[in-house]
């Protein structure tokens, strides 16, 4: 969908980890948030953005975080956990889903910016709700259900020049 309605109030909610791992391990790249942020709004009024991150013990994620933070993107930071095994966990999906139920009454549209196939039910409530929800992810790395339910499915990597940022080696 080209022209979309400058009235639609817009969300936009952003899977950091998700999109991380996919630019970088797919593209030996960067997401180019700026870019992915101005994408999602597409000239509509924008509400507000949450990225959700996680906060190492070295703390060398700052520079990145104040970068979103500048983007007018509110952090939701959660610690790194480290298991006596050695084992990282930091998930999201929670945090995520409950921020959308919680915000969706004040906007007409949510982007979520991820292609994590745990987020189909709450696809299906928004839309339940009348939201309409638009996806934003990388194509390969994203749940083909996702894609389908979504009212509509950018593949960030179909613009790589403008949404991605090549890692110097």
């Amino acid at each position: 969908m080209l022209n979309k309605p400058k009235e639609q109030r817009v969300e936009v909610l952003i899977d950091v980890q998700n999109l991380y791992h996919s630019a970088r391990n797919l593209h030996q790249a960067r997401v180019n948030f700026n870019e992915v942020l101005k994408s999602a709004i597409a000239g509509r009024k924008f509400i507000r953005a949450f990225a959700y991150v996680v906060k190492t013990k070295t703390g060398e994620e700052k520079p990145f975080f104040d970068a979103l933070n500048n983007l007018g993107i509110e952090m939701r930071v959660k610690d790194l956990q480290e298991f006596y095994d050695g084992q990282k966990k930091a998930d999201w999906d929670v945090g995520i889903v409950i921020d959308a139920i919680r915000t969706a009454p004040g906007v007409d549209v949510v982007v979520l910016c991820s292609g994590d196939g745990d987020f189909i039910p709450l696809v299906e409530y928004l839309k339940n709700q009348g939201k309409r929800v638009e996806i934003m992810a990388f194509g390969k790395t994203s749940s083909s259900t996702l894609k389908e339910i979504a009212d509509e499915f950018t593949d960030i990597a179909q613009d790589a020049r403008k949404n991605l940022i090549k890692i110097k080696n």
